[in-house]
C-alpha cells in the first residue's frame, strides 16, 4: 500500500492497529496486523514481534504488518471509527487521532526536547477533561492495540495503554506542525523534519513543560509532632543566645503532597509516590513532575531547595524561623504559586485581636453618666482564641512567646507575630467619651494609620444597644392637645431618648410631617424648669407661636425679635428668635440657661465657618435639636455641621470627616464607607418620608406634571444672541474670571426663559397697572412669553373651579412682573418674598389660608421653608431650581400634614433651551438625592467649553 493509496482506502475490518513510538516523536509508526495470521493486503510488510493470548498466558511471536507514518495513517484511523466492522483497536487509535487532531486545532503545543537532545513537539497543555478522556481511551484499548511488547531481557512486558496512547499524541503533535514551508517561514529548529540538536536547552525545554503540563501539582503538609519543646525562660534575658536556638530548633517538618489534576480526590504522600505504591492512578510522569514542582516552588520560597538535594524529595526539616515565615509570607507567595500549605487540624488557628473600648475600672458612670462627664475612656488590644476573650495572664504568655506556636488553653495555638506584638503592647491611650462612642457605633477605630475592629464593652456597649436598638412609640405628654401620630409618637420617644441621655439629635423628616408639634411634645415631656429657645427664619415666627398656643395652651411664649426684645424675667415656655437676632445677641443668649436649644429649618447653618453658624454654637445647652427637611443639600459637610452642633466631635474635624467618609461616599468610591458612615449617623438622624408606609395612608394624593413650553420669537433671538456672546468670552478666559462668566450665562439664560422684560430689567411696575389699555398692554405682555402665557390659562381654569395656587419663581424681579400682571387681569394676588417684613407676612398667609387671597406669588427661597400653606390645590414652579430638594421643600409647603385635598405641581420648562436639559439631569438624579444631591450651578462651571455649549445650545423644535 502506497502513501497515495492512504486517503482512499479502508483498513480491512480484521486488521488490528498497534502505536510504534520512536525517539524522534514525528518517527512514530501506525502498524496493522491480523491477530488471526491471515493474509495482509498487497504492499510492503514489515515483520513485527507481538505478544498473543496462548491457552491461560502469553507468547511472543513474529507477525507480518503494514506500517504506516503517523501522518499517512490519521486519515485511515479517522475514517475507521465510523467502520462498524474495524477491529476494536482500530477504532480505539481512530479515537486517539481525532482527539490528537482537535488538541493541535486548539494550539495544545508544547516545544520539548528528546532525551538526545532533538527537538520535538508534545502535546500539551493537557487540561482535566482531556486527561480524563486519554484515560477512558486507554482503558477501553483492547490486547492487540498494544501488543508489541516493551524491548529488554525481563520479564516479558507490554506497554502501559496510557503511556502508549502519549507517547501517540505527542506524534502527532510532532508531526502536523512539520509542512514543507515550515522551515522557510520560522527556521528549522522545531519546523524541519530532520532532527535538530539544541544544546543546552533541556532544563529550558522541562520547565516549559513541566510548568504546562504537569498532571500533577504539590502542596505542604505540615506536621508538628516533632516540636522541639522546652521553656524559654532560662535566657529571657539573651536574645543573642535565644536567637541562635530559635535558628537551631527543629520546628516540625513539611511533608510534600501530589495531588492529581485529572481527579481532584487522588492525593498522596510525595513518599508513597517514589515507593512505586500509586503509579497506577498517577501515571508515569507524577514523579518528574512532582520533582519538577518542588524546583519551581524553591523559587518562590528557597527552603525547599534542600528537597532538590534528597533523593527523594518528601519531607523537609523546618526551623522556628522558617515555620514562622510559612506564617506570613512565605505563605503567600507559595499560595501564588499554586502551592498550598496545610495545617495541622489539631492546631488552633483563630486567635484574633479587637480594639476594645471600656470604662476604666472602678468607674461608677453608667451609659448616660459617663458621655455627660469628661472621663476619658480605656482604649487597648483585647485577644481572643475562638472568639473567647484571652485573660491577663493569657496574654502575658502570649507577649512572652518567641516562636510561632505556643501551648494555650491545652491546644496549641498557631501565633501571627503581629498578634504577639499586640499582646506585648496592649495600652493604645486614652478616648474622649465622643470618640468612644464614634468607635462603639461603627465597629472600627484607627489605630496607627489602620481601621481595625472596635468592640465596645460594659457601659458603652449598653449605650450602644440603646441607640441602635428602636424605640417604642412615647406616651403622650401632659398638657398637649394634639394626637401624634405613630411616627410623631415614635419621634418623640426617639427625642426624648437622645436628649436625656445628653446627647442631640436632628429630625429630618419630610417637610409637612410635624416636626413643629414633636418638638412641643418633646419640651413638654421634658418638663424641664429652663426654658427652649427655637431659632428659626424670621417666617416662621408667627407659625410656631401659633403653633405653641394650638396644641400647648398655657406655656409661656416670647418672641426675642425686634426693638425692646429682652431675656428677663423668663418662666420656662419657650423663646422663639430668628438666625439674624441670635446671630448678633449671641453673647446675650449664652448667658441664659437653656434647658434645650432647637434649630428649625436648621440648613441655615450649614456652612460651619458662617457667622450665624458660629454664634449658634456659642449658646450652651445640656440638648441640642435640629429640625431640617434636607440635612444634604449640596455635599455630605452639611450634615457634619449639623450634627457636630448637635452632638460636638461626633463625626471628628471636618478634614478628617472628608478624608475618612465624605468623599469617598461622594464618589461612590467604597461601599464599606458608606456602611461604615450610616452605622455612624443613624442613631443621630431621624429621617422619614412622605413614601414610607404608613405615612402615604395619611396624605392625598400628589400629581406631578411638567409643561414644555415653546420660546417666543423674542426670547430665542435673544437667547441665541446670549449664548453666542457668552460662548466666544468664556473660551478666551480661564480661572476664576471663567466661572464668574459661566455662571452669568447660566443666569441670563433662565432670566430670558421666564420673560424678555427680567432679562432686560424693564420696570415690571410699568406694566400698565392704572392705566387705560392696561388689559391690552398686559396681554402683550404675556405674549412675550411663553411661560407668562401659560401661566394665565393654568391661573384661568383653576381659579374659575374656586382654587388656589402658589406660584414659585427664584427672582423677585420675576415675582413682582407676575404679581403685577395678574394684579392688571384682577385676579386676587400678593407677593411674599425675603424683604416682606414679618408680620405682613403673617396676614399674608392668615389671608391665603382663609381663601381671600388665592393666589400667592412667592420667592423660592425665602418662602420655600417652614411656611403652612394647606389650602393650596396647586403649587406652580414657574422657573426650575438647580435642587429638586429645594423644589420639594417648596411643594411641601401645601403638600403636608393638614393637607385633606389633592396637590397637583405644574412645572414650566421651556422647550429645547439649558432648562430642559437641567430638568433631565435633574430627573436623573432623583434617585440620589436622599443621600448626596449635586452642587447645582457650581459644578457646571467646571464643564468644558465643549460640554457647556452642548449644555445651553438652543434646541429647535419642530
Amino acid at each position: 500500500m502506497s502513501v497515495g493509496d492512504v486517503a482512499h482506502t479502508a483498513v480491512p475490518g480484521r486488521l488490528a492497529a498497534v502505536f510504534l513510538p520512536a525517539a524522534l516523536p514525528r518517527e512514530g509508526r501506525i502498524a496493522f496486523w491480523d491477530p488471526d495470521g491471515g493474509a495482509l493486503p498487497a504492499g510492503e510488510h514489515t515483520e513485527l514481534t507481538v505478544v498473543r493470548r496462548h491457552g491461560a498466558g502469553v507468547r511472543r511471536g513474529p507477525a507480518p504488518a503494514l506500517t504506516l507514518t503517523v501522518g499517512e495513517a490519521l486519515p485511515l484511523l479517522v475514517r475507521a471509527r465510523q467502520d462498524p466492522s474495524a477491529h476494536a483497536s482500530t477504532t480505539c487509535w481512530g479515537a486517539a487521532a481525532l482527539h490528537a487532531l482537535r488538541l493541535v486545532a486548539r494550539g495544545r503545543l508544547l516545544p520539548g526536547l528528546t532525551r538526545d537532545g532533538h527537538d520535538a513537539w508534545r502535546a500539551g497543555p493537557l487540561d482535566p477533561d482531556d486527561i480524563a478522556h486519554l484515560r477512558a481511551m486507554a482503558a477501553a484499548l483492547p490486547h492487540e492495540g498494544h501488543a508489541v511488547p516493551l524491548p529488554g531481557r525481563g520479564p516479558l512486558q507490554v506497554p502501559d495503554p496510557e503511556a502508549l496512547m502519549r507517547a501517540f499524541l505527542d506524534s502527532v503533535a510532532d508531526t502536523l506542525p512539520r509542512t514543507a514551508a515550515a522551515p522557510y517561514a520560522a527556521g528549522k529548529p522545531f519546523s524541519a523534519r530532520e532532527p535538530q540538536r539544541l544544546p543546552g536547552a533541556q532544563d529550558w525545554a522541562a520547565e516549559v513543560a513541566a510548568g504546562m503540563d504537569a498532571g500533577v501539582r504539590i502542596s505542604l503538609r505540615l506536621d508538628l509532632s516533632a516540636y522541639d519543646l522546652f521553656d524559654d525562660s532560662d535566657d529571657s534575658d539573651d536574645s543573642e543566645r535565644r536567637e541562635d536556638r530559635s535558628r537551631a530548633r527543629r520546628a516540625g517538618a513539611a511533608i510534600v503532597q501530589v495531588h492529581s489534576l485529572a481527579d481532584s480526590t487522588l492525593v498522596v504522600d510525595a513518599a508513597a509516590l517514589w515507593a512505586g505504591d500509586a503509579d497506577a492512578m498517577f501515571g508515569p510522569r507524577a514523579r518528574v513532575d512532582a520533582a519538577l514542582a518542588v524546583r519551581r516552588a524553591a523559587r518562590v520560597w528557597p527552603p525547599l531547595d534542600r528537597l532538590s538535594a534528597q533523593d527523594v524529595p518528601d519531607v523537609l526539616a523546618l526551623s522556628e524561623d522558617e515555620l514562622s515565615d510559612l506564617l506570613g509570607v512565605a505563605a503567600t507567595r507559595l499560595g501564588a504559586a499554586g502551592v498550598a500549605v496545610h495545617w495541622p487540624r489539631d492546631l488552633a488557628q483563630d486567635l484574633s485581636a479587637a480594639a476594645v473600648v471600656r470604662p476604666a475600672p472602678g468607674s461608677a458612670t453608667d451609659g448616660t453618666g459617663f458621655f455627660e462627664s469628661e472621663e476619658l475612656l480605656q482604649f487597648r488590644w483585647q485577644l481572643a482564641l475562638g472568639g473567647d476573650p484571652l485573660t491577663e495572664a493569657e496574654m502575658d504568655t502570649l507577649a512572652e512567646a518567641h516562636r510561632p506556636v505556643v501551648r494555650l488553653r491545652d491546644q496549641w495555638v498557631l501565633v501571627d507575630p503581629a498578634l504577639v506584638r499586640k499582646a506585648r503592647k496592649r495600652e493604645l491611650g486614652l478616648l474622649d467619651p465622643v470618640d468612644a462612642l464614634s468607635a462603639a457605633l461603627t465597629g472600627t477605630a484607627e489605630v496607627d494609620g489602620e481601621t481595625v475592629e472596635a468592640v465596645p464593652v460594659g457601659a458603652l456597649a449598653a449605650l450602644r444597644d440603646r441607640l441602635t436598638v428602636g424605640v417604642r412609640p412615647a406616651e403622650p405628654p401632659a398638657g398637649l392637645t394634639a394626637r401624634l401620630r405613630d411616627y410623631q409618637l415614635r419621634g418623640l420617644a426617639w427625642l426624648d431618648l437622645m436628649t436625656s441621655l445628653g446627647l442631640g439629635g436632628c429630625l429630618a423628616d419630610d417637610m409637612g410631617l410635624g416636626k413643629t408639634v414633636t418638638v412641643i411634645a418633646l419640651h413638654l415631656k421634658r418638663a424641664r424648669r429652663e426654658p427652649t429657645l427655637v431659632v428659626c427664619p424670621a417666617s416662621l415666627l408667627g407659625n410656631w407661636q401659633r403653633e405653641i398656643a394650638r396644641f400647648a395652651p398655657g406655656v409661656p411664649v416670647r418672641r426675642y425679635h425686634g426693638p425692646g426684645r429682652t431675656l428677663d424675667d423668663l418662666d420656662g415656655g419657650f423663646v422663639l428668635t430668628t438666625y439674624g437676632t441670635m446671630r448678633s445677641g449671641a453673647p446675650r443668649l449664652a448667658q441664659q440657661p437653656w434647658g434645650m436649644v432647637v434649630a428649625d429649618e436648621a440648613q441655615h447653618v450649614k456652612n460651619p465657618y458662617s457667622a450665624t453658624a458660629k454664634a449658634l454654637r456659642t449658646i450652651p445647652a445640656p440638648a441640642r435639636v435640629a429640625l431640617s427637611g434636607t440635612p444634604v443639600e449640596n455635599n455630605l459637610s452639611e450634615l457634619w455641621a449639623l450634627l457636630d452642633w448637635t452632638t460636638p466631635g461626633l463625626l471628628g474635624p471636618l478634614k478628617s470627616f472628608r478624608a475618612r467618609h465624605a468623599r469617598a461616599v461622594e464618589n461612590g468610591e467604597d461601599e464599606e464607607a458608606v456602611a461604615r458612615l450610616a452605622r455612624l449617623i443613624r442613631p443621630f438622624l431621624l429621617r422619614r418620608k412622605k413614601s414610607d408606609p404608613g405615612i402615604v395612608p395619611e396624605l392625598p394624593p400628589k400629581t406631578e406634571t411638567d409643561h414644555p413650553v415653546p420660546l417666543t420669537r423674542e426670547q430665542a433671538s435673544l437667547y441665541e444672541a446670549v449664548v453666542r456672546e457668552s460662548m466666544l468670552a468664556i473660551e478666551t478666559t480661564e480661572g476664576i474670571a471663567r466661572r464668574g462668566l459661566v455662571l452669568k450665562l447660566l443666569t441670563s439664560l433662565k432670566q430670558i426663559c421666564n420673560h424678555p422684560a427680567l432679562y432686560l430689567k424693564e420696570d415690571a411696575g410699568g406694566v400698565s397697572a392704572g392705566r387705560p389699555g392696561g388689559q391690552s398692554d398686559t396681554a402683550r405682555l404675556a405674549a412675550r412669553s411663553g411661560k407668562l402665557a401659560l401661566l394665565d390659562e393654568l391661573l384661568d381654569t383653576l381659579l374659575a373651579e374656586d382654587g388656589s395656587a402658589l406660584v414659585f419663581t427664584q427672582y423677585v424681579g420675576m415675582a413682582r412682573l407676575i404679581t403685577s400682571h395678574l394684579a392688571v387681569r384682577a385676579v386676587p394676588v400678593e407677593l411674599l418674598h425675603g424683604g416682606t417684613p414679618v408680620p405682613e407676612r403673617e396676614h399674608m398667609v392668615d389671608r391665603f389660608q382663609s381663601g381671600a387671597t388665592p393666589v400667592l406669588v412667592l420667592s423660592l427661597k425665602a418662602a420655600g421653608t417652614g411656611l403652612n400653606l394647606t389650602r393650596a390645590g396647586h403649587v406652580i414652579h414657574f422657573d426650575r431650581w438647580w435642587n429638586p430638594a429645594v423644589e420639594e421643600q417648596a411643594t411641601d409647603r401645601a403638600y403636608r400634614i393638614g393637607q385633606t385635598q389633592p396637590v397637583q405641581v405644574h412645572r414650566l420648562i421651556t422647550e429645547g433651551t439649558v432648562e430642559d436639559r437641567i430638568a433631565e439631569m435633574l430627573e436623573s438624579k432623583r434617585a440620589l438625592a436622599d443621600a448626596i444631591l449635586g452642587s447645582g450651578e457650581a459644578s457646571l462651571t467646571e464643564l468644558t467649553d465643549r460640554e457647556l455649549s452642548d449644555l445651553v445650545s438652543l434646541r429647535r423644535t419642530v
